[in-house]
């Protein structure tokens, strides 16, 4: 499953949708976005209501805890809001220690009641199902809710009943306001099991003295993946990069490559400078390496994450490899570079079918990579990997690239040791520069440079590089492979 968060203008406009065909209980779709093409003055003309009642603004970006941060513009008329918006308009603001430019907000209808009239709502996905969240507070003061809500978990495939939620989860709400918030919350939980949502949260959720119900904030998670069985019910739903971080051109082009694939092609650079560099096969391996690498104390050299995987032919997977080398090679490090194409034992993905893109990206950037002095480890496992590994030896031999090969003989994360200078490769095809020398001689491994300030035991791990608490007969399919 990808997660992927959602405006809070896309999940009103999905909700207030779903109930109009689906439900008893109605949601007044009073509520419309600004983005930078929008023309303000213009809006009154499409929505009279908003020159009619008293209104909320407030950005809408994925900014957790805008109240807080003072990006709440209450009880408000047209021309107040609309001023608050244009005076924050594609301003840079801090949010708690991220900054960016404001640059997409939400106006809608305010909506008067009290502070015992908010509640707390949540729906998420587990592995046995998904689990309902409530609490009879709500609101920006509400406090742990994981320790203090109510649960009812829905198994995979069924859905609850009106009276299944008011036995689990509203035995502390007035009498008079149960049936109304049970048919709410049995009604969204329809609509986020049919529109495939991964995460829905209201807070807070008001039942008005007239009993009726508004999500008054919201946000969400969509199931990326179901992209092909929602696109009518979705519409024109877009995926924001987190508030204060925008997405390059780069990760652009790698998303519309995926989505023209029945394979998976991700990336997301993290620190463009960064010296460590991954071409990972395989979503999990991703998170493997991501991990190795944050506790072997590179986390801050890691310049990119993403992955490969359900079998890219060697076009895509050249142009997935020529991007990151791009990237890559776009500014130099003094102390050089590292790029980890690493991966698991594929299922079905054609490893020589994958290398072969790989090597002909690597081909155009040859010359680059001996400047830049960019040292490279492999190491993968699947279908015709023998013939994969032996292209990729040869290319490294004909080029004179200083490539470091390895297959399913190796834990899958023993690249990473050798990359960072804890572990020798003694192995045929071990082409690794030698690591830098201390004014003693001593070799000094990144880990070491990174790490300088830190005492022996801060680390996690033994004099030999390995967790405390690992033992050698680790069965785990992604950490320790049988040889083939």
């Amino acid at each position: 499953m990808s997660q992927k968060a959602i405006r809070e203008y896309d999940g009103k406009r999905l909700l207030a949708q779903y109930l109009k065909q689906h439900s008893d209980v109605t949601m007044a779709d009073l509520f419309v976005s600004i983005d930078p093409s929008t023309d303000i003055d213009d809006l009154p003309r499409k929505h009279p209501w908003l020159q009619q009642r008293k209104l909320v603004a407030k950005p809408d970006q994925l900014i957790k805890r805008r109240g807080k941060a003072g990006l709440i513009k209450l009880n408000a008329s047209w021309e107040d809001a609309k001023q608050w918006v244009v005076e924050r308009r594609n301003k840079v603001v801090k949010v708690e220690v991220v900054e960016g430019a404001l640059t997409h907000f939400l106006v809608e209808h305010f909506v008067p009641h009290e502070q015992s009239d908010e509640y707390y709502f949540n729906i998420h996905s587990q592995r046995r199902g998904d689990e309902i969240m409530f609490y009879h507070e709500g609101g920006v003061d509400v406090g742990d809710v994981d320790a203090k809500a109510l649960r009812y978990l829905v198994p995979i495939g069924s859905a609850p009943t009106p009276d299944q939620i008011t036995n689990a989860l509203l035995k502390n709400v007035p009498e008079q306001r149960r049936e109304v918030l049970a048919m709410f919350i049995c009604d969204v939980f329809n609509f986020y099991a049919d529109l495939h949502f991964a995460y829905l949260e209201i807070n807070p959720l008001v039942v008005t003295s007239e009993n009726h119900v508004v999500p008054l904030d919201l946000a969400a998670k969509i199931d990326e993946t179901a992209r092909f069985e929602c696109h009518n019910q979705w519409g024109a739903l877009e995926f924001p990069a987190p508030f204060g971080r925008k997405t390059l051109p780069e990760e652009d082009y790698i998303s519309q490559l995926d989505s023209k694939t029945g394979a998976s092609l991700k990336l997301t650079i993290l620190n463009a400078r960064g010296r460590v560099w991954t071409m990972v096969a395989g979503g999990g391996a991703s998170v493997v390496y991501a991990d190795t690498l944050t506790d072997l104390g590179a986390g801050h050299e890691m310049a990119n994450y993403g992955e490969y995987s359900g079998a890219p032919n060697d076009s895509m997977t050249y142009e997935y490899a020529k991007t990151i080398l791009q990237l890559m090679t776009r500014e130099a490090h003094p102390d050089g570079k590292i790029l980890i194409i690493g991966g698991g034992i594929a299922n079905f993905t054609n490893v020589a079918d994958t290398f072969k893109g790989i090597i002909r990206a690597l081909t155009e950037f040859c010359d680059t990579i001996r400047e830049q002095n960019i040292k490279i480890y492999v190491r993968r496992g699947g279908p015709n990997y023998q013939d994969g590994l032996n292209k990729m030896r040869e290319f490294a031999s004909d080029m004179n690239l200083p490539i470091v090969v390895h297959g399913p003989e190796r834990h899958m994360t023993e690249i990473v040791s050798l990359a960072l200078g804890l572990a020798t490769d003694t192995g045929k095809y071990a082409q690794a520069a030698p690591a830098q020398q201390s004014g003693s001689g001593t070799p000094i491994s990144l880990v070491e440079r990174l790490s300088a300030s830190a005492s022996p035991t801060d680390s996690p791990r033994n004099n030999n590089g390995n967790n405390n608490n690992n033992n050698n007969n680790s069965s785990c399919l992604w950490c320790r492979t049988t040889p083939r």
